[in-house]
């Protein structure tokens, strides 16, 4: 892939290298682009080494050299509900009871294995990079990066707060405050199985946002908005003030009305890696969680 810039007045004088780190361009990003086959740094299209003085008006480009994709990643073809795809990321709406990536019992059938499929029809050797990842119920939006440069900016918009995604579920029971969040540390529970997570004082700080939508006699539909991202945060957090999700039955949720956790991954938001054109997707609830509410409004 190739990265242009064009430098302005008040870039002119700067190393190259300074230049390219202002441009986002990691010291590791660097190396292999100096040191791997198909990378090339260049002014003008003259290539050029990273001490060289930028002047106001230079064309700059970055020829990142060809990701090494994971032999072991399993490429599979099916019809993927893309919301938007450029040169440099993927949004996609998982349908609930796909897994985000494989495991070891479990090879096939993931996110990742289709997209590396989506790739070999485009022709792409891109690896597949995951920013956003859901669990294998957990149906909506997801962010994958096309390349690590895009991935890296991407991980450092999650940490800093400048990538946002909002949730709906359904949980059990009438919340007494309509509006709030929940601040529990969370870690693993090993006394259930290897993928549990609880509240517990020895875990990392967890704060999940909230405010009702709509009341129903036996749940309450609710809106979602994280401040971390802890495994199984949402669902963790919900069963511990007691009112778990409906059909999550780890967390000890009812599961007669709906036979996955019901949580959607709704908005997303985010800074775009390359252009920093401000991004924002919607998408609406899928038919499972749409037909209980149906059902139970009437």
């Amino acid at each position: 892939m190739l990265l242009e810039w064009t430098a302005t007045a008040e870039e002119e004088g700067l190393l190259l290298r300074t230049f390219l780190k202002r441009k986002h361009i990691s010291k590791l990003l660097l190396t292999a682009i100096k040191y791997h086959e198909g990378g090339r740094i260049a002014v003008n299209n003259a290539t050029e080494n990273v001490l060289y003085r930028v002047r106001s008006g230079d064309k700059v480009s970055v020829m990142l050299p060809e990701e090494k994709q994971n032999e072991q990643l399993i490429a599979e073809h099916t019809d993927l509900d893309i919301r938007y795809e450029d040169d440099f990321v993927i949004v996609l709406n998982k349908p609930a009871g796909m897994p985000s990536i494989p495991s070891q019992y479990h090879p096939t059938g993931s996110v990742a294995n289709f997209i590396k499929g989506h790739y070999q029809e485009q022709n792409l050797t891109n690896a597949v990079h995951i920013v956003t990842r859901l669990d294998r119920e957990t149906s909506g939006l997801m962010l994958i990066a096309k390349t690590r440069f895009a991935h890296a900016r991407l991980s450092s918009f999650l940490q800093k707060g400048d990538l946002k995604r909002k949730y709906q579920a359904l949980t059990m029971g009438d919340l007494a405050n309509k509006a709030g969040y929940i601040e529990a540390p969370i870690g693993r529970d090993s006394d259930i199985s290897i993928m549990a997570r609880k509240v517990t004082e020895t875990g990392k700080y967890a704060k999940t946002n909230y405010q009702v939508i709509a009341s129903y006699p036996d749940f309450e539909h609710v809106d979602i908005q994280l401040e971390t991202g802890r495994t199984h945060q949402i669902r963790v957090h919900f069963s511990h003030i007691g009112h778990s999700l409906l059909g999550d039955d780890m967390y000890h949720g009812e599961t007669s009305l709906i036979r996955r956790h019901a949580l959607h991954s709704y908005h997303l938001h985010f800074i775009h890696p390359f252009t920093e054109e401000y991004l924002s997707f919607e998408c609406e609830l899928p038919e499972d969680m749409e037909e209980l509410l149906r059902i139970w409004k009437k």
